[in-house]
Formats: structure tokens, sequence, C-alpha cells
């Protein structure tokens, strides 16, 4: 067991960034609550205009490579096929087990396209957040060839909701979530990903959210894609003042499955809980990078992400903790452990701090190991097998995360799967 555990306060120590260049504040974005819509390139003329900028600076990017930080750990030797962009839906898959099991409302989304919602559809006259140009291929491509952003707000949060995201083939899919959350309002919002076909395909999903003062944000994030999906997801959380969030995100599918995420801790007393859960199998690469961004003062952060891997599976945490010289009195604390589950398995534990600020609590802490053996043994004495034994420590492992979620069938079918792809690979003797 390789552990690292670091505690910093009162401290003005400065510490290299993992990534020297970032998208512009998003802050800087006009924005206007609405209640929902999906947003093509002929509703606004904020829209075209800013389709054309992406579109020509599209043409001059390359693939991201192991040689730019922020891509380190993947080998992207694919072709995104960003001609093949899907210019309508396909067709929708049929009800699974998660939907079919919600209570509240939902709106469906198939390959970027809004198809069926429970809540009435509205035109925005302003950009939101999130439609931004980037200075990436992946981020500049959403903007040029996004069929839009799902615009959830006002009264329409006032009850929980699953927004069901699917992608039907083999074509490039931009699908787009934005959630503006009203001064003084609570937001309850699932978004599930998910492939309805077996076809290989490419994704980049884009999840945005603005909390307003005072306002508060429940935002669980479920990556289901099939196994042969490449999905370069970014998400970026916006905080007012005394506004606060808990994101959740569950990574279980996909060939290749990143999340960039960035939580802007822009107002005075805002405050963030942010969790995360994965599992990798067969070769599956599972990339989450977090930003923690603190810029007002006395603000609040806890990360705290699990993950296991088997077979030849590869994780990668890449975290970084930023406070600004405006941060003072904040703590922020980040956690990462993971499981080896198999020989051939391997996770990437990169914790970073970045203050400059001199009144700060902050911490990190990772680990990298396989199952306690101590652990085993007390079970095993206790009259279990080794393989019963060894899946309790499996579950136990991932229920601090689990078990966190705001939605309790959703928890209950996250360790079904979980479960079932440990219990699998133990009967395959994969583990």
């Amino acid at each position: 067991m390789v552990m690292v555990e670091t505690v910093i306060e009162g401290s003005a120590r400065r510490y290299p960034a993992p990534e020297p260049t970032r998208n512009p504040p998003i802050r800087n974005y006009r924005r206007n609550a609405v209640d929902t819509a999906t947003i093509g390139a002929s509703d606004a003329t904020w829209m075209a205009e800013r389709r054309a900028e992406a579109s020509g600076a599209l043409e001059a990017l390359a693939m991201p490579s192991t040689r730019d930080e922020i891509w380190r750990y993947l080998d992207l030797d694919f072709d995104p096929a960003l001609g093949s962009a899907r210019v309508e839906p396909g067709t929708p898959g049929p009800v699974d087990s998660v939907v079919a099991s919600w209570t509240g409302r939902t709106v469906t989304v198939v390959d970027g396209f809004v198809t069926d919602a429970d809540i009435p559809t509205v035109a925005a006259s302003q950009e939101p957040i999130g439609l931004t140009r980037g200075d990436d291929l992946f981020t500049t491509a959403y903007t040029a060839l996004s069929p839009g952003a799902v615009l959830l707000g006002g009264d329409l949060l006032a009850s929980p909701l699953l927004v069901d995201v699917q992608a039907t083939g083999s074509d490039t899919t931009f699908p787009g979530v934005h959630v503006e959350v009203p001064a003084g309002s609570d937001a309850a919002v699932t978004v599930r990903y998910r492939s309805t076909t077996d076809a290989e395909s490419t994704v980049v999903p884009t999840q945005t959210a603005h909390v307003g003062a005072n306002a508060r944000l429940s935002l669980t994030i479920i990556q289901d894609w099939n196994y042969r999906t490449r999905a370069l997801g970014r998400g970026i959380v916006e905080l007012a003042r005394d506004a606060s969030a808990v994101i959740s995100e569950i990574g279980l599918g996909a060939h290749l499955g990143r999340l960039h995420l960035d939580v802007d801790f822009e107002g005075d007393g805002s405050h963030a809980k942010v969790y995360g859960a994965y599992f990798g199998e067969e070769d599956q690469t599972l990339d989450y990078r977090y930003f923690m961004n603190h810029i007002g003062r006395n603000t609040l952060c806890d990360m705290f992400l699990k993950g296991a891997v088997e077979d030849q599976a590869l994780s990668v945490f890449t975290g970084l903790i930023r406070i600004e010289e405006s941060g003072q009195k904040t703590e922020s604390f980040q956690t990462n452990r993971n499981l080896i589950l198999s020989p051939g398995a391997s996770a990437q534990s990169v914790p970073n701090l970045e203050i400059l600020a001199n009144d700060v609590k902050c911490g990190h802490g990772s680990s990298v190991g396989p199952l306690d053996d101590e652990q085993r043994y007390y079970l095993t004495s206790r009259g279990l097998t080794t393989e019963r034994a060894d899946r309790l420590q499996v579950h136990g492992f991932f229920e601090e995360v689990i078990a966190v979620l705001p939605d309790t069938g959703i928890a209950e079918w996250v360790r079904s799967r979980i479960n079932d792809k440990y219990v699998t690979a133990q009967e395959e003797g994969r583990v």
C-alpha cells in the first residue's frame, strides 16, 4: 500500500499546477434563467456567431497528445470523426431499469437532441455558460457542432429531474446539459449517460451549472456508456455567494471515459462536496481531472473519490486545489483511494495544491493498493469463504460514496452494477 497524506495550514507555499492554462472563467459569460430549451444553430444570433468562431478555430487544432500536461496519461490514437457529427437524433432506446424506477420528471436526450420531456420547452434569448470555444479540440468541437444545451432552471427544478442522455450509433455526438439554479432555490438533477447499442462511438458530453446566491444543487452524473465508446466529458459548476453543491460522479462504462470537472467557488461563503466512484475492467481507461478554484473568501470544499480496477484497466485521478489571493479563510481537502484487483491493472493518483493565500487550511491524501489481507483473514476466520470476504471488502470500500447518492434507487442500482462486475470477474478467474 502506497499512501501520501499532506495537511497545510496557514501556508503560502506554492505547488506547481497540473494545468498551466485553462478556459476563461465562466463568470464572464452572459446567462439568463430559463426553464428548459434545446438551442439550435438558428435560434439566436449569438449562437451562430459562436458556431462560426469555433468552426474556424477547429480547423487549426490538432488532436491532444501525451506531450500536453492535461492529456499526459491518455494515448488518443483514434480519429474523432468530427465530420460525421449527428444532424438528427437516432431511434431512442428502450426504457431501462434506471428510467423505469425514477419517480420524478424526466428529459430524454438522444444523440444530443431532446426527444421527450415531462417539462415544457422554451427558447433562450441569451447565451448560457458552458457554450464556450475553449482551447482544445473537443471543447471547440462541442461549440461548433453540438445541437445545443438542454437548459434547466426556474420552477422546473422544484422536484428532482432525470436527464436520460443516450447515444445510438457510430457517429460523434455532443450532448449538453446546463442547470441554472435561481438564488435561494433548491435543485436535484441526475444526468445519466448510456449507450443503446453496441456501436463504436465518440461522445463529447458537457454539463454545466450556475448556482445562484444562497441556492443549493445536488448534481449526480452517471457514466454508463458501452465498452466501445470514447467519452471525453467536460463539467463546469459555478457557485455564487453562500451557494452550495453536492456533486457525485459514477464511472462504470466506456472504453475511454474522461471527465474534466471545474468547480469555481466565486462567491464568499460558497461550499461544495464532491464525490466519485469508478470501476474499471477489461482494458478500460477512466480519467478524472478535477479542478477546485477558490476565488471567494470563507469557501469550503471536500473532495472524496474511490475507484477500483481489474484486468488491464487503468484509472487516473488528477486533482488540483487552487486558492487565489482573494480566497482567504478557505478550507479545502481532496482524498483519492484506489483498489488494484488484478496484477495487470494500474491506478495513477496525482493530488496537487496551488495556494496563493496565507490564511487557509488545505490537505490531500492518496492511496493505491490491493485488498486488505488482514480484513480477509478476519472475515474468513468468521466462516466466510475467501470469495465472499473479498466481495464484502469491495462492497464496503465503495459504500462511503454510494451511501451519499441522493436517490435511493440510483444508489441501489450502482451497488448492484459494481457487485456484478466484481462477482463476474471472480467467477471467471480474472481477480
